[in-house]
């Protein structure tokens, strides 16, 4: 018998041999290697003939038809789009570099220079004013030119729109729900109208009836009374989104969205929570009531329409929230910064409010003017040594803070001043301490001095510092250790990595190198110093757009 498998013809020999071998249990001991090596006899693979196979070239001119139809004017039209949104990116990319080409006149050292030279800690390894930590901070900022980040970032910025505004829905469904809720159920008018009804329909012997078959309803909500909100009044309100102002991680990273209502001048502010992807959760963070300023020229006043804008400080007592988290109410005062707010709504609202006084507004403004002045000197100062001062200078203040409650006299903010070599004038400095030291007992939350007297960026690029943090915080703990910042941060598309002149591990090592020097543990990093290091990389950033796409870039958020 004849055995052919496949095109390989097996002999008779070979064939006895192998079924004899299969029927043969392997005796004790031997294995299947040892039964291959004594059945040497195995099927003989045929050569392989090379000029059968064809080109895969000619193949595929043989598969394509000769008679394909015209490109249709749907499709020539999107290529034409296509074509006019690079051309326009392209376009303003080139000029955004020849700005920056002819802002930065000073000389830059090769990249592979800047990332090879070593900084001994403590001593002043100088170039041009620049500490090798310095030019090694600086390489965060090249995550800019790329010339594809304006395409890609247009298109997350869209996703992020629409993520934004479901969110926002979200939040204003819960709230309108809650508080139409509970005006029916808390309105004492309600309770004596549904009485009145029920003791007309009293019989005689109903109170002898058993309670399972008595008429319970807690309230009538077809009962219109005075007192009772309708969705009409409700919705003459601003809504705003915020976040705390605090160096806590957990605090700082909270999603809040806010509601100011014009008919009673009340507030409210919800927290807005997501699990995973589908699942979200709103509470209540403030209570609706009226409040007041607790702090400032506005102290003890009313909250107004005019007191809600972009960047508006919103102070409450922290006494008065027992429901607050603990972390929260171990500071006396709770700040809310807003970060956005529905500008069509309170353009609508804002005529016909009633504005705040002339004088509080013009002194508002000079407390200003005095801050931007000291600010634009500082800037000129921090323009590439932003990143190493300003960590170093929380690190100093801390130092300072024997007693652990964030506030420093004058004697301390000039000997600070002076360590990091910021000049401020005398003037200068007593004009913003009299603006600080509202409280008049000679001494002012670092923090907020920091905040006045140098700056800070704006808060869309602070959402993004958020972003990046809560990436990488996943569990919520307000810190993150430095293994899981090597693990996230990515330096492929990196110019220099790109061009070839430096490794992706050089850029990565960079990074973790001026990061580290900005911490106070070493094998981890807080919110505040996170935030602290990126807030030093803005000063030198004009665009934002720019800055965006350096945190986008690298933590891919």
């Amino acid at each position: 018998m004849d055995l052919e498998v496949k095109g390989v013809a097996a002999s008779p020999r070979c064939q006895t041999q192998s079924f004899s071998g299969r029927k043969k249990p392997l005796q004790q001991g031997w294995t299947s290697k040892s039964w291959a090596i004594q059945n040497s006899c195995l099927p003989v693979v045929p050569r392989l003939d090379l000029g059968s196979l064809v080109d895969s070239d000619e193949e595929e001119q043989d598969i394509i038809p000769e008679d394909l139809p015209a490109p249709t004017g749907k499709y020539k039209l999107k290529y034409q789009q296509y074509k006019t949104e690079m051309k326009e990116a392209y376009k303003q990319y080139s000029q955004r570099n020849a700005e920056k080409k002819k802002s930065n006149t000073t000389h830059q050292t090769s990249p592979r220079d800047n990332i090879e030279d070593k900084c001994v800690p403590g001593e002043a390894a100088v170039t041009g004013d620049l500490t090798t930590l310095d030019r090694k901070a600086l390489l965060q900022r090249c995550f800019a030119d790329n010339p594809d980040h304006v395409l890609q970032s247009t298109r997350k910025s869209n996703a992020e729109i629409v993520a934004a505004e479901k969110k926002k829905q979200i939040v204003a469904e819960q709230v309108m729900v809650d508080h139409l809720s509970r005006a029916v159920i808390s309105d004492p008018e309600q309770n004596l109208t549904t009485e009145k009804q029920e003791d007309a329909c009293i019989l005689p012997d109903s109170y002898i009836t058993p309670l399972r078959f008595r008429k319970r309803t807690l309230h009538e909500t077809k009962i219109r009374t005075h007192s009772t909100l309708t969705e009409n009044i409700l919705s003459h309100k601003v809504q705003f989104e915020g976040r705390i102002i605090s160096r806590n991680g957990r605090d700082a990273c909270r999603e809040l969205v806010g509601f100011f209502f014009i008919h009673d001048h009340s507030l409210t502010i919800y927290e807005y929570r997501q699990f995973g992807k589908n699942r979200t959760n709103v509470l209540p963070f403030i209570q609706k009531n009226i409040y007041s300023h607790q702090r400032g020229r506005r102290k003890g006043k009313q909250y107004q329409l005019g007191d809600f804008y972009i960047g508006a400080n919103l102070t409450f007592l922290s006494s008065d929230h027992p429901r607050l988290p603990e972390s929260i109410k171990e500071n006396t005062l709770l700040i809310l910064r807003i970060t956005n707010i529905d500008q069509k709504a309170l353009e609508t609202l804002r005529i016909n409010s009633v504005g705040h006084e002339s004088d509080i507004i013009s002194q508002e403004a000079n407390d200003r003017l005095v801050f931007q002045a000291i600010q634009d000197k500082l800037k000129e100062q921090l323009h590439k040594k932003g990143v190493r001062i300003l960590t170093g200078l929380e690190k100093y203040f801390q130092q300072l803070d024997k007693e652990g409650n964030g506030l420093l006299d004058k004697a301390d903010f000039k000997q600070a001043l002076k360590v990091f070599h910021l000049e401020v004038s005398e003037e200068d400095f007593e004009s913003s301490w009299l603006i600080l030291n509202d409280s008049g007992d000679g001494r002012v939350d670092y923090g907020e001095f920091r905040r006045a007297v140098i700056g800070e960026m704006n808060e869309y690029r602070k959402s993004f510092v958020r972003k990046a943090f809560m990436k990488l915080d996943f569990n919520k703990t307000g810190s993150v250790s430095i293994t899981d910042i090597r693990k996230c941060y990515c330096a492929k598309k990196h110019p220099q990595v790109i061009s070839g002149h430096s490794t992706e591990e050089e850029i990565k090592l960079s990074f973790l190198e001026t990061l580290t020097n900005a911490c106070s543990k070493p094998d981890e990093v807080s919110y505040g110093e996170f935030e602290d290091y990126y807030e030093g990389l803005s000063i030198g950033v004009v665009d934002d757009e720019d800055y965006v796409t350096i945190l986008r870039t690298p933590w891919g958020i």
